[in-house]
């Protein structure tokens, strides 16, 4: 991986370190498919009516963006909604990084190099010692809810690994404009009235909330994930995505006020150890089989 996407990985998940309390803040006020439903419309229009499609099949784009909306996020947030802590969220859903390994495995025929695996687990370790400190108490229901947000995101991953190189600020529009009319019709029929009610009198709040998760977060951030996801394998890229719980809780003690322990320096050594094991593992693979196995991801097997 080169030096200008590595720094747009740690661009990536510092952001979506971020918009956990961006999440947090926005569910004072507002309920959570209908906040999920406003932070994938305002990133959807007026830019669809300027954007074109990405040249892609629709169904994949749509696929997509329910993924992304409806199974990561909307699930996401129910979870936090329901009691469980906005910074164990952040641990938990990076489940997502075995789960999209394994599954680009599958589909992509990617298969992940041995320090690649060795790193993954390194980081996933390091996940494991800050969860486990922080998991006493935590609701069984909202917890299984971030497991399946968890896999939802694996399957976003793969799917754009499946659409390929196209125009990723238009398959982010796209998508969470596919993503929109279900996210409004599951809050009116699960949240009710009242989840309209909760917009006739807005805070700045709940708008900062909407406008971060919209713009830096959806189409800046997922943009530039997804880019990455094309051009590299995935065991090369989502490893990167276990520096989101770092970032989510160092961004909570600089905005909240909560205090660092411990816990989070260990975890997040292991974490960095991980990923360097994993992108060392890359580039061993380049060196013993000649060709760049951390190219383009048209250049992979296609199923």
């Amino acid at each position: 991986m080169t030096l200008r996407d590595g720094l747009a990985a740690i661009l990536v998940v510092t952001i979506l370190g971020l918009a956990f309390v961006a999440i947090k803040a926005g569910l004072e006020t507002v309920p959570p498919l209908m906040l999920c439903a406003l932070r994938f419309g305002f990133a959807a229009l007026p830019a669809a009516l300027v954007i074109r499609p990405p040249r892609a099949p629709m169904a994949l784009v749509a696929g997509f963006g329910l993924a992304l909306g409806v199974g990561q996020f909307g699930l996401l947030m129910t979870a936090i909604r329901f009691g469980m802590p906005a910074g164990l969220s952040s641990l938990l859903i990076q489940v997502q990084v075995p789960l999209t390994v394994a599954l680009a495995w599958a589909v992509q025929k990617e298969r992940p190099r041995g320090l690649q695996v060795v790193g993954g687990g390194i980081a996933l370790l390091g996940v494991a010692a800050v969860a486990l400190e922080r998991s006493g108490g935590a609701p069984p229901g909202p917890l299984l809810l971030v497991v399946g947000a968890a896999l939802s995101w694996a399957c976003a991953n793969v799917i754009v690994k499946r659409i390929g190189r196209v125009d990723m600020l238009a398959l982010m529009v796209w998508g969470s404009l596919a993503t929109t009319p279900p996210l409004l019709i599951l809050s009116l029929i699960i949240e009710g009235p009242g989840a309209l009610a909760a917009l006739a009198h807005p805070n700045w709040t709940a708008v900062g909330s909407v406008a971060f998760q919209a713009y830096p977060t959806t189409l800046l951030a997922f943009g530039l994930w997804n880019g990455l996801l094309t051009r590299y394998p995935a065991a090369a890229v989502t490893p990167f995505a276990l520096l989101v719980p770092v970032a989510g809780i160092l961004s909570t003690h600089l905005v909240l006020g909560e205090p660092l322990s411990a816990d989070i320096l260990v975890g997040g050594s292991l974490i960095l150890i991980g990923i360097a094991l994993s992108l060392r593992g890359g580039r061993s693979a380049v060196r013993s089989s000649g060709r760049d196995v951390l190219g383009p991801a048209a250049d992979a097997p296609q199923p």
